[in-house]
């Protein structure tokens, strides 16, 4: 009896997957945060539409009564407005760089850095992994710096982003303001989008100052466009405060050479700490940035020097085991102490931005006449 009783006994349901519930769970709070981020991308865009009406229709063409002043105004306001917009643009749609699969270990290599216990053994691994790469800089503790989110071998000043959970080749920082990290990719996008919000807010200030003048004492009769013209003015002058002071930082940071994570924490290279190991001088710095066409500086167009993966140094004292080909050697420059392979950044293309040759070419001579800097890649520590 018992035994049919317990056979007759309906089965348990089966208890509810918690995984699937915690997923889904996951799944939209990050979608939440992506929302989020966009929120102070959302603030500058309204500001600079309202911007846009008070400026054009409230001051321009209800206010002004000159009509020469009305046009000169009008067509360096678009200027202004065009150029802000466009490279504000590119910073926040242009992808940041990640490491090429170079820089990424193979999948044996993987396997053996998870047998191998931390320590010395893995370290071991990351050396083989990395001996043909272009890696002049390590961790504090003189170790490969390596990304255990990205598995890969991290090249010369290149970080892993929390907020977009990747790797960035020459990350300065993560910008709420744009929503996107600031990198090899988009930073010239980013000055020059700092360079034209401060002309922007300063020429809003220029030319409005005289009618905000006349309305604080009661010049003009009150309309609709007092509050418009009044409340820009202090908009423009508050911003043009805040962009200057960071506009000023980052001009530093170019002519130095510098990133906003190497000033808090300076490069560490196999035979010190270098605070100033990837600056070359005031010029070569700008064209690192800016490239060697000056009638592209002023264009929100990538035209930077480099591949992002390799950067020309300034040490004097190499390694005894930094190997460097023939060609790195002997075109040494006059009067610097800058090693500069034979073949200029422009020139040597990199598969990040063609798919023409490989960031890697370790052979060609500069081209006469031209102007540029080294790429690394053909000088790269042997470590054994």
């Amino acid at each position: 009896m018992r035994c049919e009783k317990m056979a007759a006994a309906p089965p348990p349901p089966p208890p509810a997957p918690p995984r699937a519930s915690a997923g889904a769970c996951g799944v939209v709070r990050r979608r939440c945060q992506r929302l989020l981020y966009w929120v102070p991308v959302l603030f500058i865009s309204s500001v600079l539409c309202w911007s846009y009406y008070a400026y054009v229709t409230q001051l321009c063409l209800l206010t002004m009564t000159n009509i020469g002043e009305k046009v000169v105004c009008l067509v360096a306001y678009h200027i202004f407005f065009m150029l802000f917009v466009w490279s504000y643009w590119k910073t926040i749609f242009t992808l940041p760089m990640n490491p090429s699969k170079e820089f990424h270990l193979s999948y044996s290599d993987k396997e053996s850095l998870e047998r191998e216990p931390r320590g010395e053994s893995q370290q071991e691994v990351l050396r083989r992994a990395a001996k043909d790469l272009p890696i002049y800089t390590r961790t504090m503790s003189g170790a490969i710096r390596y990304c255990d989110r990205c598995h890969l071998v991290k090249p010369d000043r290149c970080h892993h982003c929390s907020v977009c959970d990747k790797c960035i080749l020459k990350m300065d920082h993560h910008c709420p303001w744009v929503n996107n990290c600031v990198g090899f990719s988009n930073y010239k996008f980013f000055l020059l989008f700092l360079a034209y919000s401060l002309l922007y807010c300063l020429f809003i200030a220029a030319t409005d100052l005289q009618y905000f003048i006349k309305f604080w004492t009661n010049g003009l009769p009150d309309t609709q466009a007092k509050f418009h013209i009044m409340f820009l003015f202090f908009a423009a002058a508050m911003f043009s405060v805040s962009l200057s002071s960071l506009f000023g930082y980052h001009c530093w940071l170019v002519s130095k050479n510098k990133s906003t994570l190497e000033v808090f924490r300076a490069p560490i290279f196999r035979h010190r700490t270098d605070k100033n190991g990837f600056s070359l001088g005031f010029s070569k710095n700008l064209r690192q940035v800016f490239g060697d066409e000056k009638k592209y500086w002023l264009l929100p167009v990538f035209s930077s020097l480099g591949d992002g993966c390799s950067f020309p140094t300034c040490l004097v004292n190499q390694d005894p085991e930094q190997a460097s080909t023939p060609g790195a050697l002997n075109s040494t420059s006059k009067n610097e102490n800058h090693l500069f392979p034979a073949k200029p950044l422009r020139d040597s293309q990199s598969h990040l931005l063609t798919d023409t040759l490989s960031w890697s070419e370790t052979s060609g001579k500069a081209e006469k006449g031209k102007v540029g800097m080294s790429n690394p890649a053909l000088t790269m520590e042997n470590e054994t």
